[in-house]
């Protein structure tokens, strides 16, 4: 389906679609406390979180209604706009009757089909602009589906937010930004208005400007980033969020790119080295899980004194591994050599964890 987008906002061509607010609105004072805060700092959406759809019971998940009032407040004292998001038909409800000028749909949101359209029918006959996160998991088809279910209900100001993905194991991200997905959403749609979350991308403040500049390396149309007039004190994701004055200076310091790259630029050398990095930090991932694994064979073979060194398990794995590297286009020499490197790490990892318990000096 082809589908034509509307811009979210009226701006220059190359200038960047900045949001910034708190994660959640905790109460009237914060709320206008912030906002007066990036009053003067070219933001085009106020942001904070009415409702916070939360992983777990009990804890704090946003004030509901009661908020969107204060948004009203920020309208009128400000002149911002302001946007939260929305997970149900309600929501939706709600928030036009209050004014909200930009919607979006949360991650977790996302990635249920019958709750987009939900929200999809809710909007129906509305012109009001929509912002989809992607999925928690990395599933582009999913993310595609969203913007389509909002598109064909008539909603054509439409744009996303790329926020990360949550995979398994250790990270440095809270959420990994696996570049190769929002630039292959560019490459199939190139008129789609991409913003990048770094606060949901990072968790923690220290590299928000790093995945920013990242972003607008890329392209990327814009950014959200979570602010706070006393961060640690938060209610939620205090980690990950920022006071107005240091917003300022992350943005001063960014450099935007003003051109735009068109499809072909999309599988440029940069890209391509994008999906590279990208790949690496997987394998990394991976590897580091493994030798975890591995550690854990030790200690078993520990306590069952079991010989570290195992030759037909070895041969087996080997054996495996040449057949499918060579289905995959990958030389035997270079499959043997790159697995008995990990092998022999393996082992090290394995001769480090049965070392006999040191004897302590008297």
């Amino acid at each position: 389906m082809e589908m034509q987008f509307k811009p979210l906002v009226e701006k220059e061509e190359g200038q960047p679609i900045i949001i910034a607010g708190p994660c959640s609105a905790e109460t009237e004072e914060q709320v206008l406390e912030t906002a007066h805060g990036l009053k003067d700092q070219n933001v085009d959406f106020f942001r904070a979180g009415i409702w916070k759809p939360r992983t777990r019971p009990n804890s704090f998940e946003g004030v509901g209604k009661t908020g969107l009032p204060w948004l009203k407040r920020v309208k009128e004292e400000t002149g911002l706009k302001v946007t939260t998001e929305v997970a149900k038909a309600e929501h939706v409800y709600e928030c036009l009757k209050h004014g909200i000028d930009l919607l979006w749909l949360g991650a977790r949101t996302t990635v249920s089909p019958f709750a987009v359209q939900e929200i999809a029918d809710a909007m129906e006959g509305m012109d009001v602009p929509v912002l989809i996160k992607n999925p928690i998991n990395p599933d582009l088809n999913l993310w595609i589906g969203a913007i389509e279910r909002i598109y064909n209900a008539g909603i054509h100001r439409v744009g996303v937010i790329h926020r990360g993905f949550s995979l398994a194991g250790n990270s440095n991200y809270r959420n990994e930004p696996l570049w190769q997905i929002p630039i292959e959403l560019k490459r199939r749609f190139p008129e789609l208005k991409i913003i990048c979350d770094n606060s949901h991308i990072c968790g923690r403040r220290d590299t928000l400007a790093d995945v920013a500049q990242k972003a607008f390396d890329l392209s990327f149309h814009g950014l959200m980033t979570e602010t706070h007039p006393r961060p640690d004190e938060a209610w939620s994701d205090a980690k990950q969020q920022i006071t107005p004055v240091i917003f300022k200076e992350m943005i001063d310091n960014l450099i935007i790119k003003r051109e735009e790259l068109d499809t072909e630029d999309l599988e440029s050398i940069e890209a391509l080295r994008v999906r590279i990095d990208a790949i690496d930090n997987q394998l990394m991932e991976l590897l580091g899980n493994r030798m975890e694994v591995a550690e854990s064979i030790g200690l078993y073979k520990k306590a069952k004194s079991i010989s570290i060194l195992q030759p037909v398990r070895w041969n087996e794995i080997l054996e495996k591994a040449i057949t499918k590297g060579n289905e995959r286009g990958l030389s035997e020499e270079f499959i043997t050599q790159f697995l008995k490197a990990i092998h022999q790490e393996s082992i090290n990892h394995q001769m480090e964890v049965t070392k006999p318990d040191m004897v302590k000096k008297r």
